[in-house]
């Protein structure tokens, strides 16, 4: 949930900000390159590359998910991998809620590009956006209206083989008439709702409400409902060392919540000890440290309040899920929260979500809220890319999703982001990868213009390698890791990660090297074993996984690229510099600095003997008249319609396609229609050859005729 608490990334580009400048300047020079482009989700009529075909019709036919030998499945034993989106409202003229009549067409759309999960995100907005009824002044309400809205996209979703990721929590604002004490100061309550007692019977009450109500559309509770996968109980909360609770109400309950503790797990001496070191007599309570005050916070203190905060939030899931599971029923999997925050340590956290059934991640690379200068490239920092971030969360033996992550707009190097995350998520053994966000329009004639920087739905380089992605990663395309590498923490390393410089981000773990989670598959076997053992660095380059499907290029400086060399999907992604590598079927001469080349077949079969394939090909997404600070790394002007694209630009030669008489090639429009008739593919010595860039466009429909 990146519009008010989601995780800021920091800026990385080589040694120096002349760095970004310099990219930044370079890739803005070119806009003569700009071509107009514009996605179209209500064109009718059939597509070569309607990708509904994954789709298991409908949701929950093979019965409730489960998790069975750390993975997700369904009934039988079957795994089951999401790749999903959001539904949110950010951006004008979008909707959170789609009308009735346009839920089914949201649904096929979402279908066509392999679309089978969506995450059910904000509902505890007040209406008209979310299900809780904004005309009252207490939130414990629904809008009848918009409650039927959402079931009826729910059976709209499930009819076409697509589940929901049911949140709870999110963004509920309290009002007076919910009796909370100063609700006001509490406004989102995040990190709150984890401990006051009043916000938590609320939190129960919504979940009650949401998942006993039955829909009429599929006859079924909430709680009943097989299309339901996952079931969240907070978005991107937490407790650390140093909170602070807004307004003196929320204050003196944590404040005496710690102190009762204190008297329950210390003992006398103990807590006179504290008392000293916090300089308060005998019969005041204990204060909370506060942020300034935690850096030079004696061990024997920081330790104490680090105990208490991890105890709060496993009391806190422990509750909530027992509340869920035992009380109202729940069949599906429960999650916690995810770990949202890679500029500091998550173990703490952890130690409370990984009692849970499954765990969860959210990123995004270079996120528009950070102060931190934007718009370089994750390939060329390769140890800080979203991928090694991600996989500091995963458990031995449980699922783990990635419930939030995106490339935002404007980065002149978006494109690398969707196919890169569904490639190392198949090599990691991820269950689930969701874009945030997917924002659908209320007007059928809205301008086609990419509104807000988490949006994929007119932004036509990551709308289209949805489709590419979804195949990469629902199809395991690439292969799970060989090795998997196993780590444990001590409980005195998981608490005193939390002081750990910003230098030692994102794994904080000293001594890690941040190259294996692109080497290997990472895990974390315990939080309270063994201390972490040292790992033998391996620094190669270029950093190759142990399946040698999946390269990274870090050479030469300041040009990476990532190599994707499987039998169904082949792609390069980074610079396009000379001497990139050529893939078991594909190579390709582009013209363009940076673009991402992504070709799968659309059969399942080896792109050798494939008779279909899709080829996604992306470089710069703008608006029409946006316009740059002068370094480059923000938006002075959002522009409008229509969306312009970079058409990547140059030869692509398909190598060793087994029997082939004919190969053609035809360029797609923004609803996945011809743009022209198909062209022929030249056959060379080299294989066949086919040129892009004309007409402009970003992906292309492959035939293969064969004797």
């Amino acid at each position: 949930m990146p519009k008010r608490n989601g995780p800021w990334m920091r800026f990385f580009c080589g040694a120096s900000m002349a760095c970004l400048s310099a990219a930044a300047a370079s890739a803005q020079m070119a806009d003569t390159l700009l071509k107009p482009y514009v996605m179209n989700h209500r064109a009718v009529g059939s597509s070569p590359v309607d990708l509904s075909f994954l789709e298991d019709a409908p949701a929950g036919k093979d019965g409730f998910v489960h998790i069975q030998d750390g993975h997700l499945v369904t009934d039988g034993g079957k795994r089951i991998l999401f790749w999903g989106v959001h539904l949110t409202d950010w951006s004008k003229g979008s909707v959170l809620l789609p009308p009735k009549e346009d839920a089914p067409l949201w649904a096929a759309t979402l279908s066509r590009y392999g679309v089978n999960l969506v995450r059910l995100h904000f509902l505890d907005l007040p209406s008209p956006r979310g299900i809780i009824d904004g005309t009252r002044q207490d939130t414990q309400h629904f809008d009848s209206g918009q409650l039927d809205r959402l079931d009826f996209l729910v059976a709209e979703l499930k009819k076409r083989g697509i589940y929901v990721d049911l949140n709870l929590n999110v963004g509920r604002t309290f009002k007076p008439g919910d009796k909370i004490p100063d609700y006001e100061a509490g406004h989102w309550s995040k990190g709150v709702t984890l401990f006051d007692s009043r916000m938590i019977e609320l939190e129960k009450d919504y979940a009650r409400q949401i998942l006993t109500h039955n829909n009429p559309y599929t006859k079924t509770e909430y709680r009943n409902e097989p299309a339901v996968a996952l079931v969240e109980i907070v978005n991107e909360n937490g407790l650390w060392i140093g909170f602070h609770p807004p307004g003196p109400f929320f204050e003196a309950e944590l404040t005496g919540q710690y102190n009762t503790w204190l008297k329950e797990t210390r003992s006398a001496a103990e807590i006179a000890s504290l008392r000293e070191l916090t300089g308060v007599q005998a019969d005041q309570a204990v204060p909370l440290l506060k942020s300034s005050e935690v850096a030079a916070a004696p061990q024997e203190r920081f330790h104490a309040e680090m105990s208490f905060y991890m105890d709060v939030e496993n009391h806190f899931y422990q509750d909530m899920s027992a509340y869920l599971k035992t009380t109202l029923g729940i069949k599906v999997p429960i999650l916690g929260t995810a770990d949202h925050s890679h500029s500091n340590s998550s173990y703490p956290m952890l130690t409370s979500l990984s009692r849970m059934e499954l765990l969860d991640g959210h990123v995004y690379w270079e996120h528009p809220g950070s102060k931190e200068a934007k718009n370089s490239p994750m390939v060329n920092d390769p140890l800080h890319s979203t991928v090694v971030q991600l996989s500091r969360t995963a458990f031995a033996g449980k699922p783990y999703t990635v419930s939030e992550f995106n490339h935002p707009f404007p980065n002149d190097f978006a494109a690398e982001g969707i196919p890169i995350i569904a490639a190392y998520g198949s090599f990691q053994d991820w269950d689930a990868v969701v874009l945030y966000t997917f924002e659908p329009k209320l007007a059928p004639d809205w301008p086609s213009y990419v509104g807000d920087p988490f949006d994929i739905s007119l932004d036509p380089v990551r709308m289209t390698e949805c489709a590419s992605g979804a195949l990469l990663f629902r199809r395991r395309d690439v292969r799970r890791a060989l090795k998997t590498v196993e780590r444990t923490y001590s409980r005195e390393q998981v608490m005193d990660s939390a002081r750990m410089p910003s230098a030692e981000w994102p794994y904080f773990t000293p001594g890690f090297p941040l190259s294996l989670p692109l080497q290997h598959e990472v895990r974390i076997a315990s939080l309270d074993g063994r201390l972490t053992e040292k790992f033998a660095a391996e620094q190669a380059s270029p950093i190759v996984s142990d399946t040698d499907e999946l390269t990274w290029y870090t050479s030469p400086p300041e040009e990476g690229l990532v190599a994707i060399n499987t039998d169904r999907t082949q792609a390069l992604i980074g610079f396009m510099g000379a001497n990139r590598p050529v893939l078991k079927n594909l190579s390709a001469k582009i013209s363009n600095k940076f673009a991402s080349i992504v070709v799968s077949s659309l059969d399942s079969k080896p792109l050798a003997q494939s008779s279909k394939m899709i080829l996604t090909a992306g470089s710069r997404v703008a608006n029409t008249g946006m316009k740059w600070n002068d370094s480059g790394t923000a938006l002075t002007e959002q522009g409008g319609a229509p969306t312009l694209i970079e058409p990547v630009q140059g030869n692509i030669i398909l190598r060793g396609i087994q029997g082939a008489t004919a190969i053609t090639v035809t360029a797609l429009d923004g609803a996945g229609h011809p743009l022209g008739d198909p062209r022929s593919a030249l056959q060379t010595t080299d294989g066949w050859t086919f040129t892009l860039g004309d007409p402009a466009t970003v992906w292309y429909f492959i035939s293969v005729s064969r004797r």
